[in-house]
């Protein structure tokens, strides 16, 4: 049996990814430092990492961010701002 929980703390995935123009500068300015993984960009900007996933997907696809290869030793991809503006 499947059961719901009707009081969700996951916002629509459609809201996330139209906030990520808006949450870019944050993300940026995390990444000045050097490269990160996903979770401590999370941390850094103080957002869900469930969100921060799209956030940075949608970056990455878009050619904000790259991703380094090899994974940490905890598996996560690290990713780098690519130096694009506007």
């Amino acid at each position: 049996m499947v059961t719901t929980n009707p009081v969700s703390t996951h916002r629509d995935d459609r809201e996330v990814i139209r906030e990520e123009p808006l949450v870019r500068a944050r993300i940026l300015a995390a990444l000045r430092d050097g490269p990160l993984t996903v979770p401590e960009i999370a941390a850094a900007i103080d957002a869900p990492t469930h969100e921060t996933v799209f956030w940075v997907m949608g970056m990455r696809r878009y050619g904000w961010l790259a991703e380094i290869k090899g994974a940490t030793v905890d598996g996560y991809f690290q990713y780098e701002a690519t130096g694009r503006t506007a």
